[in-house]
């Protein structure tokens, strides 16, 4: 008893010496709240699409290619909660963030049952020059937590990207009109034959990064392929 109060002391000092600062409004965190403030986590914009009823992500690759189900956690805006939250995680050096946001989702993915079919989770990969430079993926942590909760193996060696270069829709179709190699290679695609693949990447806008990877996968024989992002650009 004594030393967990001393503990709590100890922490409690930390906290007024380096206060701990709410990554969506900058606001201090108080004991129990974790790098979100309660104001920000009760506010945060969350879609609600499930993996069930059809939604707005479905629809960015209808008459594109095959993805059998896709959503997305929360909606980005140009200001507010889940921009703050994306640019930490993607050029801050918070990780932490892409788990702690793959734990909130996991879990409700996990309750829903509606992704029991997946195998395997696979993040949308960087190029090893920029993954070198950051210094890991933004999109792992959160990959990886939602591999946890859906009782899914983590891969993230099969799928390589090939050159380093933002892959945007027009950037997408210079490499199909060039008849250039893939932007996303399997190296591997056996080992994705039959299996049921979540594909995983930070923020939806266009779906051209998506799609370029769900080309790749769908070298493998009889993969299936549904989608699961951190946010979606409305």
């Amino acid at each position: 008893m004594y030393f967990s109060k001393l503990s709590n002391i100890i922490n409690d000092i930390n906290k007024v010496l380096v206060p701990k600062l709410c990554f969506g409004c900058n606001a201090q965190l108080y004991r129990g709240e974790q790098l979100l403030c309660t104001l920000c986590r009760n506010q945060i914009p969350l879609t609600e699409y499930d993996f069930i009823e059809e939604n707005a992500v479905d629809k960015i690759f209808y008459g594109r290619i095959d993805i059998k189900k896709a959503s997305a956690f929360l909606f980005y805006a140009d200001q507010g909660i889940v921009k703050n939250l994306i640019h930490f995680l993607k050029y801050k050096n918070q990780p932490q963030i892409g788990q702690f946001l793959g734990d909130w989702y996991g879990q409700i993915l996990k309750e829903s049952n509606a992704l029991d079919y997946v195998n395997i989770v696979i993040p949308v990969p960087l190029h090893k020059k920029r993954l070198k430079k950051r210094g890991y993926n933004q999109v792992s942590g959160f990959a990886q937590r939602i591999a946890y909760h859906l009782n899914a193996s983590y891969v993230d060696n099969l799928l390589v990207k090939t050159a380093n270069t933002r892959t945007q829709t027009k950037k997408t179709r210079f490499y199909r009109w060039r008849g250039m190699p893939d932007l996303y290679q399997l190296t591997n695609p056996e080992f994705l034959s039959n299996k049921n693949v979540l594909l995983i990447d930070d923020v939806i806008t266009t779906g051209a990064t998506i799609e370029a990877c769900a080309r790749a996968i769908k070298k493998a024989q009889n993969a299936t392929i549904s989608v699961a992002t951190i946010a979606v650009v409305p």
